[in-house]
């Protein structure tokens, strides 16, 4: 099982790789944006907020530590929110891009995607007519051809260059079962140790798909692989993101929200934040009789280094 929870961890997943501006004024693109809504996100109850970067001037993703380095000091200054970057990036960037801001900031926590696999966004590119850049649109088309990286090797490297030389955690993504057994080979070679947190994801095309079946699924398989030496956590895609995250909190597990995983706050209906969704898990979670972890809880139970130990 799970490691037992007594609060739930909220992960706040901020700008991400994914959306574009054309679908939402509300998605933060400069550093001030973005280190306002994380704030602002920390305010409303999320312990962690995890965080890529975006070009000021025209909101596509980039890996540039100097634009990092824009927000990631405001967000210590001002909250105490454990900040987790990115090592996925954006389409089309390299390993190593991928791997500058984090490597630079020596953050308390990295994502880590546990494995190679079609990401595919080319469905969106349908759904509007205009668009504010130019490169939105082929960025989202481009993707039926494209295959994010991240070997066994990719990962070894990320755990080594990260982990034991940075003393960072991660947020091992696994977008399908087969992601479990990537990291359950890490952790019996002893590279990845516990207490590690699992980060089950649905609703990506690509990956596993958005049926609350595969909830039970993900976390049946991952207690008999990990026992009680992991601490579970879903995000889902779109749609699917408060009824899943729910869901899983209902199990046992931690949940994420955000504008990379979702625009929305309601049907049909835009977020105007990302401090609104955090809000309203929250009121979901406590009006269940849950209660939510402080970043200073979430330190202790995944076992961080602290926050006086990053680069920033």
């Amino acid at each position: 099982m799970a490691r037992k929870m007594d609060k739930i961890i909220i992960t706040c997943a901020v700008t991400g790789g994914v959306h574009t501006p054309t679908m939402s004024d509300a998605l933060p693109v400069t550093p001030d944006e973005i280190a306002s809504q994380s704030i602002e996100a920390a305010e409303a109850g999320a312990s962690i907020i995890h965080l890529h970067a975006r070009d000021p001037q025209t909101g596509r993703p980039t890996p540039d530590p100097a634009v990092f380095m824009q927000f990631l000091p405001r967000i210590k200054q001002a909250t105490d929110a454990v900040v987790n970057i990115t090592t996925g990036g954006g389409l089309g960037m390299t390993v190593e891009e991928r791997l500058a801001a984090a490597l630079a900031a020596e953050p308390e926590m990295c994502s880590l995607n546990m494995g190679s696999m079609n990401f595919a966004l080319h469905p969106m590119a349908g759904k509007y007519k205009e668009w504010k850049h130019d490169w939105e649109k082929p960025f989202l088309e481009a993707s039926d051809d494209f295959i994010f990286r991240n070997t066994f090797r990719d990962i070894a490297r990320i755990i080594k260059q990260l982990g034991d030389g940075c003393g960072t955690k991660f947020e091992h993504e696994c977008y399908d079962i087969g992601h479990l057994y990537n990291l359950a080979h890490f952790v019996d070679a002893g590279l990845v140790k516990p207490p590690f947190l699992v980060q089950s994801i649905f609703g990506i095309l690509g990956g596993i798909g958005a049926e609350m079946e595969n909830i039970m699924f993900m976390k049946q398989t991952a207690d008999r692989l990990f026992g009680d030496d992991y601490v579970w956590s879903v995000l889902a895609a779109g749609r699917y993101q408060m009824p899943f995250v729910t869901q899983a909190a209902m199990l046992g597990g931690n949940v994420r929200v955000g504008l990379e995983d979702s625009l929305n706050i309601g049907k049909g209906k835009l977020a105007s934040s990302n401090a609104e969704q955090v809000r309203k898990v929250r009121r979901i979670l406590e009006e269940l009789g849950y209660e939510i972890a402080s970043p200073a809880e979430a330190r202790s139970v995944l076992g961080l280094k602290g926050g006086d130990m990053v680069k920033f």
